[in-house]
Parts: C-alpha cells; sequence; structure tokens
C-alpha cells in the first residue's frame, strides 16, 4: 500500500508539473492572441475567423498521437480558441 501511494505522488507531481508548463504556454498564447486581435481591429478585420479556427482543429487532429482521441483533442483546442476570443472582445471594449 506504501509502494502505491508512492507511485501515486510520483504520477501526481508529474502532473502538476505538467499543468504548470500547459498554463505558461495558454498564457503565452493568449498574448500572441492579443497581439493578434490588435492587428486585425487596427486593419478593420472581424476578430473571429472561422477559416483560421477550421485550419487550427484540422492541424490538431493531424498532430494529435493520442492517447486523447481526435475529438477530445479537438474539444480542448476549441475551447482555447473561445477564450482567446473573448479575451481578443474584452480586450477590445477595453480599449474603446
Amino acid at each position: 500500500c506504501i509502494g502505491m501511494e508512492k507511485d501515486l505522488d510520483i504520477w501526481r507531481e508529474k502532473i502538476d508539473a505538467l499543468n504548470e508548463q500547459i498554463l505558461k504556454l495558454l498564457n503565452e498564447r493568449a498574448e500572441c492572441a492579443l497581439a493578434v486581435g490588435q492587428i486585425k481591429r487596427e486593419a478593420g478585420l472581424p476578430l473571429h475567423a472561422p477559416d483560421r479556427e477550421t485550419i487550427i482543429l484540422n492541424r490538431i487532429r493531424e498532430l494529435n498521437g493520442g492517447p486523447l482521441s481526435h475529438e477530445a483533442a479537438q474539444r480542448v483546442f476549441r475551447q482555447i480558441i473561445d477564450e482567446s476570443l473573448r479575451l481578443e472582445e474584452d480586450h477590445a471594449e477595453e480599449n474603446e
């Protein structure tokens, strides 16, 4: 039982470290999305680009090697895209 708890602790520590890296990358991606949003606003382009979203999701499907299913990976990235768009919209409202 003690060995199992130790194994569980090791895996949890690894997950915690990965969560930290994922959060850092998500925030880095959000900064990029804000820059893209600024460029779009200056150019008079709409913030939401459905064609670009499709390209991103198709690329995720191509890159995915599992164990997440293609659909699961795409759901995660669809949520990331939605949050990025929300961030761009909120930032646009703040700068009006």
